[in-house]
C-alpha cells in the first residue's frame, strides 16, 4: 500500500514537470486507505512560494473533509518535506509521512532543504532570521476574547 501511494506521488510530480513545467514534487493524502487529496508543487505556476505539494495537498483535504484537523492522515509525498510542509502536518495532525526520496537525494539537483532544517537545530539567537517579539498589550486584550468564545 505504502509504494501504491509513493509511486502516485512520484507520478504527480513528474507530470508537473512535463506539464506544467514545476517543481519535481507531488503528495498524496490518505485517510483509511483511501486518497482524499493530491498536491503538486506550485510555486512557478501561482508565484506562491507557499503553494508546495504538500500545502496543497492539505488544503484540498481540509476543504474535502470541512476541517481544518487532519487526524489519522497519512502523507504520501515524493521528496522529504521541507521544515514549512512539515510543521503545516504537525499543526493539522497528519499522523505519518512517507517520502520517496531524501533530503540527501535531492542535495544534486538543488532541491535539499537541509540548510533550513540546520537553522532549526541552532539556538534561536544564532539564526540567520531573527524572531522579536515586543508586547505592545497584554496578551489576554488579544486571546482572552477567543478563549471565551470557547475556542481551542
Amino acid at each position: 500500500m505504502v509504494e501504491r501511494f509513493l509511486r502516485q506521488a512520484i507520478d504527480l510530480a513528474a507530470a508537473n514537470v512535463k506539464e506544467r513545467r514545476g517543481r519535481p514534487f507531488g503528495a498524496v493524502l490518505v485517510k483509511d486507505d483511501r486518497v482524499i487529496a493530491t498536491g503538486v508543487n506550485e510555486v512557478e505556476a501561482t508565484r506562491d512560494p507557499t503553494a508546495h505539494a504538500e500545502l496543497q495537498a492539505i488544503r484540498a483535504a481540509s476543504r474535502v473533509l470541512a476541517a481544518p484537523r487532519l487526524d489519522g492522515c497519512v502523507m504520501y509525498a515524493s521528496g522529504h518535506p521541507c521544515p514549512m510542509c512539515l510543521s503545516a502536518m504537525y499543526l493539522t495532525g497528519v499522523s505519518t509521512v512517507y517520502c520517496a526520496f531524501s533530503i540527501e537525494a535531492a542535495e544534486p539537483y538543488g532541491l535539499s532543504t537541509a540548510a533550513i532544517y540546520s537553522q532549526f537545530a541552532q539556538a534561536a539567537d544564532q539564526r540567520t532570521l531573527r524572531v522579536h517579539c515586543i508586547p505592545v498589550c497584554d496578551a489576554a486584550e488579544l486571546y482572552g476574547p477567543w478563549l471565551k468564545q470557547g475556542a481551542g
